[in-house]
């Protein structure tokens, strides 16, 4: 417990460092908001160092070059985050939860690197920051999400919610679906106890939105969230067995 204690007050002061950084540094940086998603990439890279996280990557050939896509995961811990920003390769831009925009520096250094904030409390709100997302695709970026909206409570994958699906079909940007297996077991949801291991993060073919409208959205979210579930499924019992001999 007290490596655990120590490695979240050493995460602390990194995140308050690498953000002060993004903040200070912004107009000096060349590719401004790009710039600033490097560092963020730096930055998870050193979390995932110093808590000795590592992770398998399978099937990075699928995705393709170019872009933009949209990029769906699982969401089993706040280390998938730090997982995404490392083993996802090229710019991408996040969709965050407003409550995290409440921190002072982290939540500018987020604002300087174009990542988009949610309010997922409020329909409204949650539509505008949609067509927010819209205008970082139109521009060429990629947005990473977790349609479940939040990290799983027991382990299991939750529904999807289907605004980021809207969001796909309208902007006619594929869905790259890939699996996170194995970080709920670093730190699970209200814990503060890190353990160090290795995770599996899967990546599946590109799905084309074009053979699906709003109309049978519901078909698209069953699509994606299958595959998703399956890949989680089969190296999850993968990963067991390495374990078990």
């Amino acid at each position: 417990m007290i490596r655990s204690a120590l490695l979240v007050t050493l995460g602390i002061i990194i995140t308050a460092f690498m953000s002060g950084m993004v903040v200070i540094l912004f107009p000096l940086l060349k590719y401004g908001a790009n710039s600033a998603h490097r560092i963020a990439k730096i930055w998870a890279r050193m979390l995932l160092f110093i808590c000795g996280i590592k992770a398998d990557l399978i099937g990075s050939e699928n995705i393709p070059a170019g872009g933009p896509y949209v990029f769906m995961a699982n969401h089993q811990s706040d280390f998938d985050v730090l997982l995404a920003l490392v083993y996802i390769p090229g710019q991408f831009r996040w969709i965050v939860k407003k409550e995290l925009f409440v921190f002072p520096i982290f939540g500018e250094a987020m604002r300087r690197a174009e990542y988009i904030e949610i309010d997922r409390q409020n329909r409204e709100k949650a539509l505008k920051s949609l067509d927010e997302a819209a205008l970082q695709v139109k521009k060429g970026k990629s947005l990473m999400t977790f349609p479940e909206g939040t990290r799983s409570r027991d382990g299991k994958i939750r529904p999807f919610k289907k605004g980021l699906f809207y969001l796909a079909i309208q902007s006619g940007v594929p869905i790259i679906p890939f699996s996170i297996v194995g970080s709920r077991e670093i730190m699970p949801r209200r814990s503060l106890k890190v353990s160090p291991r290795k995770v599996t993060i899967v990546i599946d073919k590109p799905i084309d939105v074009r053979n699906y409208t709003l109309d049978n959205r519901d078909d698209l979210v069953k699509e994606v969230r299958d595959v998703i579930v399956e890949n989680f499924y089969k190296y999850k019992e993968d990963d067991q067995d390495t374990r078990e001999e």
